[in-house]
């Protein structure tokens, strides 16, 4: 399914509209993975739904196998809190900035598989039988990095300190000469006096000549001839042999011998490592799917999940849904359940009215989160469900105004509006939300009762249509396919209580002063308010001093020339261009931004 960005944001899966945070999105809840791998697959999941309904019938046999044996749930999700991000490790890897520390997470990680596969061999459904075959042990990497990397190496990989001993014996040697030189210097003391027979001789080293063998004047005549002279002192002379200069040029130059030789070694692991990245890639996709599906299943269980049904009739039928986000926000209150009913014949489209504050908006988004739910496989907060696949989520929720682009909270919503009924088809979902609530009361109302009767005659949509303009529930006599549903409420004298259950039936009034006391505005204004209204009600929508200056008023002709306001910007433009003055080229090109906007106002771009 593709969800536009609109979509995204108003149903709040990944983001808040508050901060923009995770917390209080259906990422957050749904959320119980043990690796980022699945962390990442999940959000994919959420914003990328499926169609296909035998796949999601496949996920959904792995969520029901999983809630009904905890064991193995929790077993793979102990082994997969081993696992580190291997998806991330892998990209270093492809690009060569991978480093000895990613070497040691990633023999970790592969450490895990050995029991994690086995966890999986007796699973029953085919999915997690899939997912167990595309898990593949990679024991020859693993083994390697055993044999290769030290369990805590540096971060850098320049400096040396990452290749274990025992794996290289040219790196073990210099190893040792870094390490024991003065223990092989008094052994290659002992070595030469033995076969020269000069018991005084020693080996020592300044900073000066380096490394020697010194062997006093009365001994000289003792000295083998392969002794090189290498300085003469007053009572001595020192000498130097290859194996001593071998010796002293290694020890010179062992640290930079085995940084560049460490360097060496690991760039060829890496490099062998790279060659198996597309199979360690498919135990990495399998690793991220199974932390997903646990991750569910956890959920499910925790929350009182329940399987829903897929169908092809093109129905939408929920027993007692709730919000999976709401409900879990709540510290004190119930969460009040709601059923639903949406099909393409005679339930197509639902209009909801209501007081604000009522539940009308957390009840479409609950609506639409269910069925995006059903579609990822997952199951939801529902006692029952019978649900088809949607081809898209639209929605018009919210109100707002979008500065950067100088967009009134209208035009905003008239955007959102033109693009639904321009991508909306048959097959899709459309959340809409106090359509025409930005303009006049009479403007507003229009354009609702057009775009409601656009959806039900051209698209026919599945549509739940939230709105204050309750004039509107005479549409359900009107149009085939819709039916009017309200929030519940009850009244105490001047003040009302939300009950939160959805009824069948519309009602004709929409509590607003009620709301405002709730909120607390001042008792005058409250009182004033109530004044107000009861009169517009009895001159029904026209309040004047004078009676007769409102007669005249609605008697008035518009001027023939006005035109539209968008026409009427236009004639304004092309009034203010200096033509005489213009090079043709500039003609040309104010000419066609006007032509642009003729056609963008009515209606052919």
């Amino acid at each position: 399914m593709n969800l536009d960005a609109t979509a995204i944001r108003n149903l709040e899966l990944i983001k808040n509209t508050r901060d923009g945070g995770k917390r209080g999105t259906l990422l957050d809840v749904l959320d119980f993975t043990a690796t980022s791998m699945g962390s990442r697959c999940l959000r994919n999941w959420i914003e990328c739904p499926l169609l296909d309904i035998m796949k999601i019938r496949e996920r959904q046999d792995v969520v029901e196998e999983l809630v009904m044996n905890p064991g193995l749930r929790d077993s793979l999700q102990e082994s997969l809190k081993e696992v580190f991000d291997l998806e991330r490790i892998l990209s270093r890897l492809e690009v060569g900035s991978a480093n000895a520390r990613d070497m040691v997470s990633l023999r970790a990680s592969l450490a895990a598989l050995p029991a994690l596969k086995e966890r999986l061999q007796g699973a029953k459904s085919g999915m997690l039988q899939k997912l167990a075959a595309s898990i593949h042990m990679h024991r020859e990497i693993h083994d390697t990095l055993e044999a290769a990397i030290v369990d805590e190496p540096p971060f850098t990989i320049r400096e040396g300190g990452m290749i274990r001993d025992g794996y290289d014996l040219e790196l073990d040697e210099l190893h040792d000469i870094a390490r024991n030189n003065s223990q092989w210097m008094a052994n290659f003391e002992q070595k030469i006096k033995e076969s020269t027979g000069i018991k005084t001789l020693k080996v020592g080293f300044n900073k000066v000549f380096g490394y020697y063998i010194e062997v006093s004047k009365g001994q000289s005549s003792a000295v083998p001839p392969e002794f090189v002279r290498k300085q003469t002192l007053v009572n001595a002379e020192r000498y130097i042999v290859p194996e001593l200069k071998d010796f002293e040029n290694k020890i010179l130059s062992a640290k930079e011998k085995i940084e560049s030789l460490e360097y060496y070694l690991f760039n060829k692991i890496r490099d062998e490592i790279r060659k198996d990245i597309p199979e360690i890639q498919d135990t990495a996709h399998a690793l991220a799917r199974l932390d997903v599906l646990a991750a569910l299943a956890l959920t499910a269980f925790k929350y009182d999940y329940h399987r829903p049904e897929l169908n092809n009739k093109g129905e939408i039928r929920i027993l007692d849904g709730r919000h999976p986000v709401v409900e879990r926000l709540l510290d004190k209150e119930i969460f009040v359940p709601n059923n639903v009913t949406l099909n393409s014949t005679d339930e197509r489209m639902v209009i909801i009215t209501g007081p604000n504050m009522a539940g009308k908006s957390t009840y479409m988004r609950q609506v639409a989160l269910l069925v995006l739910m059903t579609q990822m496989g997952s199951f939801i907060p529902a006692q029952s469900a019978d649900i088809c696949a949607v081809d898209r989520i639209f929605t018009r929720v919210g109100a707002s105004d979008d500065l950067a682009t100088g967009q009134s909270t209208f035009m905003v919503e008239m955007n959102e509006v033109a693009q639904i009924l321009k991508y909306a088809t048959k097959n899709s979902l459309i959340i809409l939300d106090e359509v025409g609530r930005g303009t006049s009361t009479y403007d507003g109302m229009s354009i609702a009762r057009a775009v409601m009767e656009y959806i039900q005659t051209k698209i026919k949509a599945k549509t739940l249509f939230a709105t204050h303009y309750h004039e509107l529930i005479t549409m359900e006599n009107v149009l085939e396919g819709i039916k009017n549903y309200s929030v519940a409420i009850k009244e105490r004298g001047n003040d009302i209580v939300f009950l939160r259950r959805i009824i069948r039936g519309g009602t004709d009034r929409s509590y607003g002063v009620h709301v405002a006391r709730l909120a607390g505005l001042p008792k005058k204004v409250i009182e004033r308010a109530d004044e107000i209204l009861q009169e517009y009600d009895r001159n029904k929508g026209f309040v004047c001093e004078e009676a007769k200056d409102c007669k005249a008023a609605a008697n008035e002709e518009p001027a023939a020339d006005m035109g539209s306001l968008f026409m009427s910007a236009l004639q304004t433009e092309l009034l203010q261009l200096d033509v005489m003055s213009m090079t043709p080229i500039e003609a040309l090109n104010a000419l066609y931004k006007l032509q642009q906007e003729a056609k963008k106002e009515s209606g052919f771009m």
